[in-house]
């Protein structure tokens, strides 16, 4: 049963001159439970504006998004959300940070710092939680927005690149560590990247969008057994099946 769906939604923004730019145009899709889902476009395709309405942070000018069996028409507490920034509070610890939300939600401080524990040994990072997000490495940084965001045990992860501005060695690890995650707490993501490689390594469904107007061009279904390895015969196969799509269909530069 689809956790998240999509139907129809369209948004478009007012120009100086007057005129209508179309950012998305007609988009359809859903999500089932516990699925890893990557949306894959190029820059300018709507993607994070995608995100940013199933978020409740922007409205579409038409369709209508539900999670979880209601429609969303504002920010909903069963969505989490981590963005290309780390958005850490600098003046906060990282238990702290990993806590904020509970916090605002007026869970004692006892409580909220078990759960901030648990998941600070669930991310390899309980011994930094008196650490400031200065003295972390961005990798670290990123590990604890993680962390913020499922600490509130959202139904559905929104993540926009979340590792698009680390070094590649990093980059690996964490989409490594973040499968690792979501093996152990199954909860459904959609994540955005314009990685075909990322994309392959780490979704169940990766679905295809065109330039802008961004429309849908392909869901594609990743079939390879996990854990994947890149090094692969049949994970270079399937890369070049989502590129020659790419190539041949959706024009993604």
């Amino acid at each position: 049963m689809a956790k998240l769906e999509v139907h129809d939604v369209s948004q478009s923004f007012p120009r100086d001159d007057g005129s209508i730019l179309t950012v998305l145009d007609h988009i359809s899709f859903d999500v089932k439970d516990k699925e890893f889902v990557c949306i894959l476009g190029s820059s300018g395709c709507g993607k994070t504006t995608l995100l940013r309405m199933i978020a409740g942070l922007d409205t579409a000018v038409s369709g209508k998004i539900i999670i979880d069996g209601e429609e969303s028409t504002g920010t909903n507490p069963k969505v989490g959300f981590v963005f290309q920034e780390y958005s850490l509070f600098p003046w906060r610890t990282v238990i702290d940070n990993i806590a904020f939300g509970l916090e605002m939600r007026g869970v004692c401080q006892e409580d909220r710092y078990m759960v901030a524990e648990w998941y600070l040994d669930l991310i390899n990072l309980t011994q930094f939680k008196g650490s400031y997000p200065s003295e972390l490495s961005g990798g670290m940084r990123q590990r604890v927005a993680v962390a913020r965001a499922l600490t509130l045990d959202p139904v559905l992860l929104l993540m926009d690149e979340p590792f698009g501005a680390l070094d590649a060695q990093t980059r690996n690890m964490l989409q490594k560590e973040l499968l690792q995650i979501w093996e152990k707490t199954k909860k459904m993501i959609v994540f955005i990247t314009h990685s075909v490689d990322e994309a392959v390594y780490m979704a169940d469904r990766i679905i295809v969008m065109t330039p802008r107007p961004g429309r849908i061009c392909r869901n594609f279904e990743v079939l390879l057994p996990r854990p994947r390895d890149r090094t692969s015969v049949e994970f270079a196969q399937v890369r070049r099946e989502v590129l020659d799509l790419i190539n041949q269909n959706c024009s993604i530069q």
